[in-house]
């Protein structure tokens, strides 16, 4: 039976979600307990795609398939009582077998938080402590830019000079919320370090370091060196998956 999982877990203690040898990760505390569950038989998972280092994620999801008969609400009452408190199940829901809990995605929402007020200990894992004041105006022109379909070969810190660079963002936006920054993004998928990198140079038009229309420059030179710093990895959360 094919299984797909839904789940979250604060990315702190981990060196990324997909598996590393000799490193610690989600998807790798995942199997574990799936291998417990499944009559100690491997079952690997298929997640949606990767997050990186100490990055979060409210809803995630991957499939699984399983070899003995067991329910719904048992799968997700067994998974969450072998893994670590720092992941948690929120749903197991037997799919088709030809589900595919990657290909299948049709929207994802990343959201990223920066804190421009006093510095936080207490959030230091979970809010970029920026801890200074940004032009948020330009930045929310500077965003717009990044909205439908483009190359993004700019923004992803990979040699991709073979890859697909092309995807399309359904909307983007930002809010401030009591001295917090949240920059929000909707597509149809993320390259590796994208929406890091964009927030990246969103910070940089935020400190009247560069223009707003300069994104549109950027992005059209596919020139990684061109698009600043990549943002860090503390402040990015992976929000939604839809299907």
């Amino acid at each position: 039976m094919r299984f797909l999982i839904k789940f979250s877990y604060d990315g702190t203690a981990y060196s990324g979600f997909q598996t590393q040898r000799g490193l610690n990760t989600v998807q790798a505390k995942l199997e574990e307990a799936l291998k417990i569950v499944n009559n100690h038989q491997v079952t690997p998972i298929v997640a949606t795609g990767r997050t990186d280092k100490g990055v979060h994620a409210l809803c995630q999801y991957a499939h699984a398939d399983i070899g003995v008969n067991i329910t719904e609400k048992k799968l997700k009452r067994a998974l969450n009582s072998n893994l670590p408190d720092d992941i948690h199940v929120i749903e197991a829901k037997q799919v088709e077998d030809s589900f595919h809990a990657r290909y299948n995605v049709k929207e994802k929402e990343y959201k990223y938080r920066i804190n421009t007020g006093e510095y936080n200990p207490l959030e230091r894992n979970y809010v970029f402590q920026y801890n200074y004041s940004l032009n948020v105006e330009a930045m929310k022109k500077a965003i717009t830019y990044f909205v439908g379909t483009h190359d993004f070969r700019a923004f992803v810190t990979d040699n991709k000079e073979k890859e697909n660079c092309i995807r399309t963002i359904f909307s983007a936006k930002i809010e401030e919320k009591n001295q917090e920054i949240q920059i929000t993004f909707k597509g149809n998928g993320f390259l590796r370090y994208q929406v890091r990198n964009m927030v990246g140079l969103l910070i940089k038009v935020g400190e009247n370091k560069l223009s707003p229309e300069s994104v549109e420059k950027i992005l059209e030179s596919k020139d990684r060196t061109k698009a600043g710093k990549t943002a860090p990895a503390e402040g990015l959360y992976l929000v939604n998956i839809k299907y």
